[in-house]
Formats: structure tokens, sequence, C-alpha cells
């Protein structure tokens, strides 16, 4: 495929309904990738991020910093598909999979979304909106149908929350919208959020979780899922490129520390001061350890039963088969 059938496939949401429908486009890119490009630009700060440009058929754009730790080459990407299509079945199937498998994960996760938004930079300038809005919604759809595929209920949608007064009488309802809504045995378990990353986001996942929890006088477990806290910036000199962290570690500590620590916070490409940092450490993991233990363990707390909220979904996350 080209650069610029590959651009016109990833702005189609149309085209994302399975985890099958992502892995297919992402193996598309990374065979563009093998002999497409015009250069591989390596950050001048962190070298183990790359920027990858394209030629004229992509106005030369320079893409988003890729972790090529993480970002599985055209050549890996088969075998690794076949790892995490195995993880998720024996994750669906009550089994807990190899840890070796756990960098697997990671990985093939982050290269499925990766590829999407490299491939969205390829659009023309002024776009940026656009690309930005589209890679966000195929990231949470993406999370919703892998977690949909291990038979757990999960959706996006908007809530009707009854608001009461102190003896229980109801005096109003307050619609939320959120990313994620799991349920089992007809309570709602677990309220999420799902972004690419954390910049000018992370204030409002603390802030949902005070409110609501306050509002309905439970303890419903909130988490929040990023893909990474990265971006580009320029360095010094012609052409030279380095990237930046879009993390706000006093943020993060202040509402842990004051207002209400989250249930669950994970990463696909985590910081090193996520891993470093005493306080961050406790709260900050990566990905794998939602679906390999903190899942299961969140859906068996109690719950808010779903005959108390009225849930008008956005979209069903279906399975990938």
């Amino acid at each position: 495929m080209s650069l610029s059938d590959l651009v016109s496939h990833a702005t189609d949401k149309e085209r994302f309904h399975s985890v099958e429908d992502y892995i297919e486009f992402c193996t598309h890119y990374l065979e563009f990738v093998e002999t497409g490009l015009q250069a591989r630009i390596v950050s001048q700060n962190e070298s183990h991020y790359q920027f990858f440009q394209y030629r004229e058929e992509g106005s030369f754009n320079i893409t988003r910093p890729l972790n090529s730790r993480l970002m599985y080459g055209a050549d890996e990407f088969s075998n690794a598909t076949q790892q995490f299509n195995l993880t998720l079945e024996q994750l669906r199937d009550g089994e807990r999979p190899s840890g070796s498998l756990r960098e697997n994960l990671i990985r093939t996760i982050y290269t499925l979304q990766q590829s999407i938004g490299a491939a969205l930079d390829g659009l023309p300038a002024g776009k940026s909106n656009q690309a930005r809005k589209v890679n966000g919604d195929l990231f949470e759809r993406l999370i919703r149908l892998l977690i949909a595929s291990m038979n757990v209920d999960c959706v996006s949608g908007t809530m009707q929350v009854p608001v009461k007064d102190i003896d229980g009488t109801e005096l109003f309802k307050a619609n939320y919208q959120h990313d994620l809504l799991l349920s089992k045995d007809d309570e709602l378990k677990i309220i999420g959020s799902v972004k690419t990353s954390s910049k000018d986001r992370i204030d409002k996942v603390f802030m949902d979780k005070f409110l609501y929890n306050r509002l309905t006088d439970t303890a419903l477990p909130h988490i929040a899922i990023f893909l990474n806290d990265i971006q580009r910036k320029k360095a010094t000199g012609e052409n030279r490129y380095g990237v930046s962290a879009t993390f706000l570690p006093g943020h993060f500590k202040a509402y842990t520390v004051k207002l209400n620590p989250l249930d669950g916070v994970y990463y696909c490409d985590i910081r090193p001061n996520m891993v470093s940092d005493t306080l961050l450490s406790q709260h900050i993991k990566t990905i794998d350890h939602f679906f390999y233990s903190d899942l299961w363990e969140l859906l068996d707390r109690k719950g808010q039963t779903l005959e108390e909220i009225a849930i008008k979904e956005e979209e069903i996350a279906g399975d990938d088969d």
C-alpha cells in the first residue's frame, strides 16, 4: 500500500471494528516503512526514539516520536501477533500466560496504535486536529475491543447517575460520559479513561473519580490507560529533533495525595521517572499489569447495580473474531 492509501485507511474509523482490523492495517504500514521512507531521524536527547520522514507523497512530513524499543518491525510483527493472540485467549479462558509474554503484550498494543498515529502524520498541514481526534478515538476503541475479546462487558457511553439526599431520596440525575464502562453480574465495576496522552487530561481523570464517588456515595474504581507521554521538540541546529515529556509529575502527586488516588494508571510507553520515583511507581504501571491481574481483581470488587444507573451506549466493543 502507498502512503496515501494508508492515510486514507487510517482516517476511516469504519475500517476498525475488530482487533484483526488493527493487525491488518499495522502489517501494511510496517511493510510500507521498510522501503517507503525518506529518512529515519534519531532523537538527539533520547536515541531510542526515532521519527519517520515521508517522501514527497507525504509532503516530507515528520512523524511523532516512535520508541524503537517498543515498536515492532515488519519482520517481527507476524510472530508477535501470534503470541499476542495466544495471550488474549489464555486470559479469556481464565489462565495466566507466561510472564515472558508480558513484553509482547505491551509492544504489540504500542505498535498497533502507533502505526495508525504515524500514518495520520502523513496528512497535509492544517489537518493535525483531525489526526489527533481520529487517533484518540481509535485508541479508545482498541482498548475496548481488547477487553471485550476476553468476554468482559465493556462499552463507552453516558450514564445517568442518581444523586440522592441524606435520607436516600433521589434529587436529580447527573450525566457522565466515560470511555470505559466495565460491568459484571449486573453491576458496574470499573469506570475508565483511555487517552493517547495525559497532557491536558490528567486533572479531569482525578476529578471524575472524586465527583462521581462523592455524588453517588460509592467507591467505584476509576482507572486511566495512556499510550505514552512523549512529544517531538525541535533541538538545536538544522533538522535536529528531540523529545520532551508531557507528563506532569507534580500534578499527579498532588491529586493522588490530596484528592484521591486512582485505582490503576497504565502506560504502554512508561517514562523513567514513573519507575524510579517512589510515589509514582506505586500508582503507575505498564499496561500488561492491567490485563494480567488488575482487571480481574477490580471486577471481583463490589460494584454499583446497573438498575441504579441508565447507560446510553455510544459504541459496543465487539469480539475480535
